[in-house]
C-alpha cells in the first residue's frame, strides 16, 4: 500500500479520507494519480475544484473531496503547511471525527492513539466477544488500550487491519453482532448516485441549466431541483441566473 510505503502526514491523510467509505482495492488504484496530480497541501490547497473532483472520480461520496481541499487550505492557512500532530485538533478538520483523526496520528506520527475502525472492531469482536450477541465499542475500546504495543503503534494497527481483512474473508462477518452495525443503502436509484451523475455532467460540460441537467438524469425534475439545491448549499456548484457551473473558487 503506497501509503504503508511513505508514511508521511500527507499522504495518510489522503489515504484516511479515501478509506472512509471505499474499499481498499478501489482506494490502491485511484491514489497514485490523485498524489501526482496533488502531491502536498499546497497544491492540493491551491486547485480548482473541478480539478479535485475530476480526480476523485471513481472513489464516490464526493463530499470528501471537498472536504480533503478544505483541510489543505486550513492546513495551509493555519498551520504553515504542517499538519498538526494532535488528534484532538484534526477531529475538528472538515470530513475528520475522532476514529479517522486517531488513525492519521498513528499511521502519520507513531503516536499511541486509543481507536477502532471496521478492521479493527472485527478482530476483537471475534477473538475476545465469541457467541456474544451484542458488543459496543464502549466495550472494545478498553481492550484496543490494553492490547497497544505502544513502542511501535503504526505497524501494530496494520497489523490488526491486516488480521480482520483477512477475517473477513474466511469467518462469518463478527461486524453484524456490533451494536453499530448498520448495512449501507442500496446505491442504485440513490441521491447518492445522482448527486454523482450530476457532478460528472458538469465535469464533462462546463456549463448547464438547470432543464438540461434534469433532461439528463431521467429523474423527476423536482427531485433533480432538491439535489442540485444541496449541491449548491455544499459548495460544489455556483449558480448565475439559471446557469448551473461547479464552484472554483475557495
Amino acid at each position: 500500500m503506497p501509503w504503508r510505503i511513505t508514511p508521511y502526514p500527507y499522504p495518510v491523510l489522503v489515504s484516511e479520507i479515501m478509506l472512509q467509505q471505499t474499499q481498499i482495492e478501489r482506494v490502491m488504484e485511484k491514489f497514485p494519480a490523485f498524489i501526482s496530480a496533488f502531491p502536498d497541501f499546497s497544491s492540493l490547497a491551491a486547485a480548482p475544484l473541478p480539478d479535485v473532483l475530476s480526480a476523485w472520480q471513481g472513489l464516490g461520496y464526493n463530499r470528501r473531496a471537498l472536504a480533503l481541499r478544505h483541510c489543505a487550505e486550513i492546513v495551509m492557512s493555519r498551520y504553515g503547511g504542517i499538519l498538526p500532530p494532535d488528534p484532538g485538533i484534526l477531529s475538528g478538520f472538515p470530513g475528520i471525527g475522532h476514529a479517522t483523526a486517531s488513525s492519521i496520528c498513528a499511521f502519520a506520527f507513531n503516536m499511541p492513539v486509543v481507536f477502532i475502525e471496521t478492521n479493527i472492531r472485527r478482530v476483537f469482536i471475534h477473538y475476545f466477544f465469541p457467541g456474544t450477541g451484542e458488543v459496543s465499542d464502549g466495550e472494545i475500546l478498553p481492550l484496543v488500550e490494553q492490547a497497544l504495543y505502544r513502542e511501535n503503534p503504526r505497524v501494530w494497527y496494520w497489523a490488526l487491519m491486516d488480521l480482520g481483512t483477512a477475517l473477513k474473508k474466511s469467518v462469518p462477518n463478527p461486524n453484524r453482532r456490533s451494536r453499530h452495525y448498520a448495512r449501507q443503502s442500496a446505491f442504485e436509484g440513490s441521491d447518492r448516485q445522482i448527486r454523482g451523475m450530476v457532478l460528472r455532467l458538469l465535469l464533462a460540460e462546463g456549463e448547464m441549466t438547470e432543464d438540461e441537467v434534469a433532461g439528463r438524469c431521467s429523474v423527476a425534475k423536482e427531485r433533480v431541483l432538491k439535489i442540485l439545491a444541496g449541491l449548491e448549499r455544499d459548495g460544489f456548484i455556483r449558480r448565475t441566473g439559471d446557469t448551473l457551473a461547479l464552484s472554483g473558487g475557495t
